[in-house]
């Protein structure tokens, strides 16, 4: 995880200020500064991003096996 605020920094304070959260995992696809992800959370928080980032992906994987697309 890089050290110091991304290009998309400001904007996940926005939203995790207004959401009143305790962290923000940002990913951006295809954003007007191109794609990135920023990080904001103490580290009692960021010690558990691994394992929620990895059933965040199992979950996303087995929804689009369940539901494919004609892409």
């Amino acid at each position: 995880m890089p050290a110091g605020g991304g290009k998309y920094d400001v904007l996940a304070t926005l939203a995790r200020q207004t959401a009143e959260a305790e962290g923000i995992v940002m990913l951006i696809i295809g954003g007007v500064l191109g794609g990135g992800f920023t990080v904001q959370a103490e580290p009692h928080v960021v010690k558990f991003l691994p394992e929620m980032l990895r059933d965040i992906a199992d979950e996303i994987e087995n929804t689009m096996k369940a539901n494919p697309t004609n892409e």
